[in-house]
């Protein structure tokens, strides 16, 4: 039931870091920590998920709230994940239309420099 959140600048850019379940639980701590980063005018975020575990549909609700929330304001939010069980809870909702995934913090970083 652990879930931790660092992030890194990288120009524009912020990644946000992920580690353990995403649940109905630690879903707001995920939520605090993207809401701080959009506060800060950080509107350029990418996701990366590689670490988490486990995500339910409270976690995809924060990503869905965030990603609006950033396109508000011309921003984006790409999300990284190789992981075959978290891109199927994608795949099974839809959302791997909405977002823009990636299989790595690279090629996320390659595309947001490309536009």
């Amino acid at each position: 039931m652990d879930l931790s959140v660092s992030t890194s600048d990288h120009g524009a850019l912020t990644v946000v870091h992920v580690g353990g379940e995403i649940d109905v639980y630690t879903a707001p701590l995920l939520r605090e920590a993207l809401d701080r980063q959009v506060a800060a005018g950080r509107t350029d975020l990418i996701v990366d998920l590689e670490d988490v575990t486990f995500m339910d549909s409270t976690g995809l609700g924060v990503l869905v709230g965030r990603l609006k929330l950033v396109r508000g304001q011309n921003g984006t939010l790409r999300i990284v994940s190789s992981q075959d069980r978290i891109l199927k809870v994608f795949k099974i909702t839809g959302l791997d239309k909405v977002f823009h995934i990636y299989d790595s913090v690279d090629s996320a970083q390659a595309a947001a420099a490309q536009g």
